[in-house]
């Protein structure tokens, strides 16, 4: 009996079910008669065929690249060894799939998926000399623009890019018309470092293609690393003047203004884009997210609103920020409506964490822990975030007891958590359990020595409650070290220096402090500081400037009423 009826048939449907379940690295040709080996269906032959379909569908793919393989070679039938290839490929095998590949290729020199499917393997081996005959005959099969769309990606795991560059540019040489080429050439550049050379070759290219939308991103890009965001922003600007209608261009012009909080700016670059494509749910829900950011509260919700209307892909996303905007407007009970409707996807848990927060504000904290204590978390992020959230209701309602009796539960279940660590020591400093805190922040010092405000935490403490001074300044010292423009530690470091007397050397970390951030507590350190220096004029226009802005901080209340009585 001949082996030529039987394996094209189960070839058919094999590939058949690759190619609708796989990753599109190679698409399964359609059948092919066999080449006339001689070789007959023999009972080993039978069973590899057999062994490796049904390892495949019963998801054991590595037997089945494996069986595949050795059948490759039996057979010599390059079908085979595509479908040898793909099984490895879809197993994360890439040394299976790439001796797989030789192969292929060896059997069907013609196949252009052969050569595309070998070079892509040699590529993300890092071996861009063995890839490079295999890219140019790739290269004649006649979709010169598509392969080099996708040289970007084929070297993205390349170490050495300065080779890569090296080959996209010979590869390029041979296409001096084509501005895909030219594209190739400056990614590549960009991703090897070299600004000068991606600049000169997507000048070359929007040459080739004025406005085209690729090229103009990816110089915004290297713009922005060349010589800073300002430029890369006044570039797609101008871009913009000429090319109104660059919709890509302009959304990524809008979202550049939007993380340099230019959000007037902004928004009117999302307002440009809506009225463009009024059908777009993202424009809408950008939109909404700037005004929300501007606090206009009106526009934001209705821009979120339109979203949902139209059907934005991440309606759970867009449902939390109306929750967002309707807590930071004080519309507790619609926050609490919005936030229950997100039952699914990356903001469910925010919302679940929101929304319990509002209960607390509202008055219904044992409904809100209730909720909190239903929440299954996926990993120890999450697990450390809904204790946090537990924690702050409770902090929130000064119960410092439960606070503490929270966190140590939480630390039963995941000892030297360093941010349980640091909160439960927080919580018990409220209680007065110095030692507490103290054993707790040097645990954490051991778990985290690079920590720098449990050094700072344990060294204020020590400073302001206790008379071991010089042991809080050698820990006030290290914090320094390791965050020396860190608002709160200098702080701490001048309110030591204070407690030891040094008041000349405290007001010089107090103005430093108070400079980098004008918090109330620093204002009223400072003012103390100043007004024992005999500065008392100075130490009143800095509490009065801090309680006009934070007329209910406890400490500035407690200074200001203790000193200018």
């Amino acid at each position: 009996m001949n082996v030529k009826p039987l394996i094209p048939v189960l070839l058919a449907v094999s590939l058949s079910a690759c190619a609708q379940s796989a990753p599109t690295v190679v698409q399964s040709p359609a059948p092919v008669p066999l080449p006339a080996t001689g070789q007959g269906l023999t009972p080993q032959i039978m069973f590899q065929l057999l062994l490796g379909e049904i390892a495949s569908q019963r998801g054991d793919l590595k037997l089945a690249a494996e069986a595949y393989g050795d059948l490759a070679g039996r057979t010599r039938d390059a079908r085979v060894a595509q479908r040898a290839t793909e099984l490895a490929l879809y197993a994360r095998q890439p040394q299976m799939a790439l001796r797989a590949a030789r192969q292929w290729r060896e059997l069907d020199p013609a196949s252009a998926k052969a050569a595309q499917t070998l070079a892509s393997l040699l590529a993300s081996a890092g071996r861009a000399a063995e890839a490079r005959p295999h890219l140019a005959f790739w290269l004649k099969s006649g979709n010169e623009a598509e392969l080099f769309m996708q040289l970007h990606g084929l070297f993205a795991r390349h170490k050495d890019k300065q080779a890569a560059l090296d080959l996209v540019e010979e590869l390029a040489a041979g296409h001096p018309a084509l501005p895909e080429a030219r594209l190739a050439v400056a990614q590549m550049a960009w991703a090897a470092g070299n600004d000068g050379r991606a600049l000169a070759a997507l000048e070359r290219a929007m040459d080739l293609r004025p406005g085209w939308q690729p090229a103009a991103l990816l110089r915004a890009q290297v713009l922005a690393r060349a010589t800073g965001e300002a430029a890369a922003m006044a570039y797609l600007d101008q871009f913009l003047t000429e090319y109104p209608d660059a919709t890509e261009v302009r959304l990524a012009y809008a979202r550049q203004l939007a993380r340099a909080e230019r959000l007037t700016e902004a928004r009117v670059q999302f307002d440009l884009l809506r009225e463009a494509q009024p059908e777009n749910p993202e424009h809408h829900f950008a939109i909404g997210l700037v005004a929300l950011q501007m606090r206009d509260f009106g526009t934001a919700e209705q821009r979120l609103r339109d979203a949902l209307a139209l059907r934005h892909p991440d309606a759970g996303s867009v449902r939390f920020y109306l929750g967002q905007l309707a807590e930071a407007d004080a519309r507790l009970e619609d926050a609490l409506d919005w936030y229950r409707q997100v039952d699914g996807g990356r903001q469910h848990l925010d919302a679940t964490l929101h929304a319990a927060s509002v209960l607390a504000k509202l008055g219904r904290s044992d409904e809100a822990r209730a909720m909190l204590r239903d929440v299954m978390p996926t990993g120890d992020a999450e697990f450390i975030r809904v204790v946090q959230t537990e924690a702050l209701i409770l902090r929130e309602a000064n119960d410092f007891q439960g606070v503490f009796d929270v966190l140590s539960d939480a630390l039963q279940r995941r000892p030297d958590t360093p941010e349980l660590l640091y909160d439960r020591a927080m919580a018990a400093e409220k209680l007065d359990r110095l030692d507490s805190l103290e054993r707790d922040l040097r645990r954490l010092i051991e778990v985290k020595p690079d920590y720098a405000h449990a050094y700072n935490a344990l060294g204020y403490t020590l400073a302001d409650r206790t008379d071991r001074i010089a042991e809080a300044l050698e820990l006030l010292e290290q914090a320094l070290r390791l965050a020396p423009d860190d608002p709160f530690i200098l702080d701490s470091m001048g309110w030591a220096l204070f407690k030891a007397g040094r008041v000349t050397e405290a007001i010089d970390y107090l103005r430093r402090a108070f400079e980098g951030r004008p918090d109330p507590e620093i204002a009223a350190h400072l003012g103390e500081a100043l007004w024992h220096h005999g500065e008392r004029d100075e130490a009143r226009r800095i509490w009065q400037g801090s309680m006009r802005e934070h007329p209910d901080n406890d400490v500035l209340r407690e200074t200001t009423s203790r000193l200018m009585r």
